[in-house]
């Protein structure tokens, strides 16, 4: 349907990061969707999804670190071992429910 209207989309898949740089702002989306929408010789993307983290300028964004407790819950619940639980922690952005699930989906 989009193509009788002049338009070409393409989805390019899951990024990892997105980062758009302001002169007094870092807005940085993790995990969002990517699409490209083409129409009139002009190129439109789009970010879908994510999270989003902003800082401002000249600061920087910590990384998530879990503490135990998470790890070990999420450990016993997905059946897996400490460290892929805290790497799933880390991907999940602290999100417990979306690492459980992240995980029990890769079996």
């Amino acid at each position: 349907m989009l193509k009788n209207l002049g338009l070409d989309v393409e989805e390019m898949g899951q990024a990892e990061e997105a980062t758009i740089k302001f002169q007094d702002r870092t807005l940085t989306i993790k995990g969002p969707s990517v699409f490209v929408l083409k129409t009139g010789g002009e190129r439109v993307v789009q970010l879908v999804g994510g999270e989003v983290v902003e800082a401002k300028a000249g600061e920087e964004v910590t990384a998530y670190t879990p503490i135990d407790e998470d790890v070990l819950l999420v450990a016993s619940q997905a059946g897996v071992s400490e460290e892929e639980a805290r790497q799933a922690l880390v991907e999940a952005g602290g999100d417990l429910a979306k690492a459980i699930l992240s995980l029990r989906s890769r079996r």
